[in-house]
């Protein structure tokens, strides 16, 4: 399963706002929790504040606690990996091609399973 992710990394983001190559791009660690990484395909900078997209790496047995964005609509699509996501309450389990959305204002948190997870989110308006 990370072999379909690693190839995704090396991947290249095409459009009207310029062309990026993923393998170019830096992993950030996440200001609050450990054992997960970002890094980050097209910020605010980028667009004006629209909307920003991301990879997501979340180390095995790590997890992403329970949080809000107040202003941003998120959503999730699972590349590789295992865990689950929970999402105003409802557990739902993530697996390679699970996509979710969390609601502006809602609590969620994400836990990765024994072999990681793997995520691209996007957010509405821009995360960073």
């Amino acid at each position: 399963m990370k072999a379909l992710f690693d190839r995704f990394d090396e991947g290249v983001f095409v459009s009207p706002y310029g062309k990026k190559a993923f393998a170019e791009l830096g992993w950030n660690a996440h200001p609050t929790f450990e054992g997960v990484e970002l890094k980050h395909l097209l910020t605010a900078a980028d667009t004006g504040g629209e909307f920003s997209y991301h990879l997501v790496r979340i180390a095995a047995g790590k997890s992403i606690g329970e949080h809000i964005h107040s202003t941003q609509l998120e959503t999730h699509e699972v590349i590789a990996g295992s865990g689950f996501c929970i999402n105003e309450g409802m557990q739902i389990p993530y697996e390679c091609g699970v996509m979710t959305i969390l609601r502006k204002g809602t609590s969620h948190s994400v836990t990765a399973g024994s072999d990681g997870l793997y995520l691209f989110a996007k957010f509405i308006p821009a995360l960073c």
